[in-house]
């Protein structure tokens, strides 16, 4: 099976400097994800640091959610075109993941189910193209407006959250 490239896909904008764990360039400390698609499915390569460690060189279950968790949410807002927030996940652990090693992990809508909420995919691959992981999500789909009416989002992130849509097509 042939190994899919990032170079063959386009790259998926975010803004610099913001530090979510998973996604933030300016989190020196985080994941530092970057984001790919190819107009199904968006993809994501990262590589696994010695920090993230849980027991004896594996990856962190927790870390290995955090990359479920954010490559299902880039997914669904950057496809749908929708903010989002996670409602459930489950993580199939099938394979050992290895710090210091690089993965590519995936994701997939599987149903738009209704205006508010869609069911996606994500699956994690070692460097031999080996599924190690697979997780399905349940995410609400809401709207600026909503997350506005919360009251616990400050002002700045409101801003990012523009400019993050407005950089994405949202």
């Amino acid at each position: 099976m042939k190994q899919l490239q990032k170079e063959q896909l386009t790259k998926i904008p975010n803004r610099t400097d913001h530090t979510c764990f998973g996604c933030g360039p300016g989190n020196q400390h985080g994941l530092q994800m970057e984001f790919y698609t190819d107009g199904n499915m968006v993809y994501s390569w990262v590589n696994i640091k010695q920090h993230f460690h849980g027991w004896v060189n594996l990856t962190h279950g927790g870390i290995l959610c955090t990359l479920f968790d954010e490559i299902m949410s880039w997914t669904t807002i950057y496809l749908m075109k929708k903010l989002i927030l996670t409602k459930n996940i489950s993580v199939d652990f099938l394979k050992p993941v290895y710090v210091q090693n690089s993965i590519r992990v995936e994701g997939e809508i599987i149903e738009h189910k209704n205006e508010r909420e869609a069911i996606v995919e994500g699956r994690m691959y070692n460097a031999d193209n080996q599924l190690c992981a697979k997780s399905r999500g349940t995410f609400a789909l809401v709207t600026l407006e909503k997350l506005k009416s919360l009251g616990n989002f400050p002002q700045e992130e409101i801003e990012v959250l523009q400019d993050m849509m407005a950089m994405n097509g949202v």
